[in-house]
């Protein structure tokens, strides 16, 4: 589908009469602290169109390469020492930072998803080396990659321009696969009111009462699956890492969304959202304090689910819906009011567990991969990226947009249309996480496979390196894909997240140097630590370009 970049701009003049004024729900989603005005003036927003931004060409070098009036420094890296206990994780993901006082902003906590291990880094084990890696594995190098995906929570500050950790704050601490977490649910999940650990954690969000949320995908690679045949009869499919053979927690504790409590670091698995491949969860409070919960399931052919809760502030009582995307209709998953359900499953439990199949079931339409979801704080849509499906032909993806009928949150019914699909002609490629800046410019991350890029037998060659995008609203560049960063070599750039005071982009560079055979020879050296092995890493990306994207200070002098 062409993006009609006229409809846009179009679409952006009811907000050039005077002032732009921000809806009160700007404030449940996203970056809830934020601690911008949500008034412009007519001279701000006169100056504000005249802002262009440097679209920065495709490049494969090994960088994080950034557009100009941008610079960044890291953070946080793999293996960096968070408390005398206590070191930051692998493959961190997505990112989230609460400040303890809303007057600062440059004091908080961050929450980081590490989302799975490469053994070859992680634990010395090289699966190139055997012809049946599994039976070569061995305890202690399980336990080293348990440890290293979850999550962390680290106080964070900002001195001199510079985001630093706070280490061995009290506040610092690892959630990790061995730690024991609450399955928030009235009924035993396989025997057990208790998971041990979570991983496979790749987006995710923030609780209107301000808890972390993470989202466990691809479960199915560390303790396997249970798959059931037309007959209902089960099977239970091996894992690619072969954790199983040393701990047998069963598949079923994996695959949910999970809550954290920042300050004790006590979570829970929510069952209520349901069971699949959980790229993120992005909540939205009503004005009756009641919590809706949309969530993709990251697989080919899967399906997008809303949950609707029925009691205030609740994840747990209410109502789980797929999407009809073709009629626009919310379809129900209650086991109780759907004939269909009660003639395979036993249990309104079984039907959470299983929820895949129990959305076919109910005729939910199939879609390529649907990953990140945000919402326009402008116009109150939902927007959904498909990665891609290359099973289906569509290597490119697209965006999807959801307009609920008369802007109800909790309608069962909606409007479904593709906001602009990826390839050449826009300049993007299979779009991942979405994010929404404080004046409604939308953020795009690219996940094009290490694998495919940069080669002359794959469609992404003309897109080289993953990168960062951003559609701004308002501007010379209103209604382009601007290109602003572009990620080392084999990594992607994953969880952007802008402080408080919008002055910062958190953004992880994941995987780099994931294509290495040989740790003597990495593919990518980024982030150049002395020791040159790759490393993921959390960065902070300011600028002055940053900051007026952000609205957040005078605008002269754009170039």
């Amino acid at each position: 589908m062409q993006y009609d970049r006229r409809k846009f701009i179009s679409f952006l003049g009811k907000a050039t009469l005077g002032m732009i004024v921000l809806p009160p729900f700007f404030s449940k989603f996203g970056n809830p602290l934020c601690a911008m005005t949500n008034e412009l003036s007519r001279d701000q927003f006169r100056r504000l169109k005249r802002l262009a931004i440097k679209n920065l060409k495709a490049t494969a070098e090994d960088d994080l390469v950034l557009t100009k009036h941008l610079d960044y420094h890291v953070v946080l890296r793999w293996g960096d020492k968070i408390s005398d206990e206590d070191k930051f994780g692998f493959n961190n993901d997505f990112t989230c930072f609460v400040p303890f006082d809303r007057s600062n902003p440059k004091d908080g906590l961050l929450w980081v998803n590490h989302e799975y291990v490469n053994p070859l880094f992680v634990s010395g084990f090289n699966f190139r080396e055997h012809t049946e890696p599994l039976a070569h594995r061995t305890r202690s190098q399980v336990d080293q990659e348990m440890y290293n995906v979850g999550g962390s929570i680290v106080r964070i500050r900002e001195e001199n321009g510079q985001w630093k950790m706070v280490k061995n704050d009290p506040h610092n601490r690892r959630i990790t696969a061995k730690t024991p977490m609450k399955l928030n649910w009235n009924h035993p999940i396989m025997g057990a009111n208790i998971a041990i650990g979570t991983h496979s954690n790749c987006s995710g969000g923030i609780t209107p009462w301000n808890t972390f949320i993470t989202c466990e995908e691809n479960y199915q690679d560390v303790f396997g699956e249970t798959v059931y045949d037309q007959d209902n009869i089960a099977t239970k499919v091996p894992s690619a890492y072969g954790w199983e053979r040393f701990y047998n927690y069963p598949p079923e504790h994996y695959g949910w969304v999970v809550e954290i409590d920042p300050k004790t670091g006590v979570a829970q698995k929510h069952v209520a959202l349901g069971r699949f491949s959980h790229e993120c969860c992005t909540l939205f409070e009503l004005e009756d304090k009641r919590i809706i919960a949309y969530s993709g399931d990251d697989k080919n052919s899967e399906h997008l689910y809303k949950f609707i809760s029925s009691k205030p502030g609740s994840l747990k009582e209410g109502t789980l819906y797929v999407a009809d995307t073709v009629n626009g209709k919310w379809l129900s998953l209650d086991w109780e009011k759907q004939s269909i359900l009660k003639s395979r499953f036993k249990n309104q439990t079984e039907v959470l567990i299983r929820v895949r199949e129990a959305a076919k079931l109910l005729g939910a339409t199939e879609l390529n991969r649907p990953e990140d979801i945000e919402i326009d704080p402008v116009s109150g849509d939902v927007f959904i990226s498909l990665t891609n499906n290359k099973l289906k032909g569509d290597y490119h993806g697209s965006i999807l947009k959801i307009q609920e009928t008369n802007g109800r949150m909790d309608s069962l019914d909606f409007k479904a249309s593709t906001y602009m699909a990826g390839g050449d002609e826009n300049g993007f490629s299979c779009p991942d996480n979405l994010a929404f800046d404080f004046s409604g410019n939308l953020w795009i991350t690219s996940d094009m496979t290490g694998s495919a890029m940069n080669r002359e037998d794959q469609p992404y060659m003309p897109f080289k390196n993953n990168s960062l995008f951003v559609i701004p609203r308002y501007g010379k560049n209103a209604g382009e894909v601007v290109r602003v960063a572009s990620a080392p070599r084999d990594a992607e750039l994953t969880g952007p997240w802008f402080s408080p005071d919008g002055k910062t982009l958190f953004l992880s560079v994941q995987h780099p140097g994931e294509q290495t055979a040989d740790l003597s020879a990495p593919t990518s050296r980024w982030p150049f630590d002395k020791d040159g092995v790759p490393k993921p890493s959390v960065v902070a990306i300011k600028g002055d370009l940053i900051e007026k994207m952000n609205l957040l200070r005078s605008l002269e002098g754009e170039d």
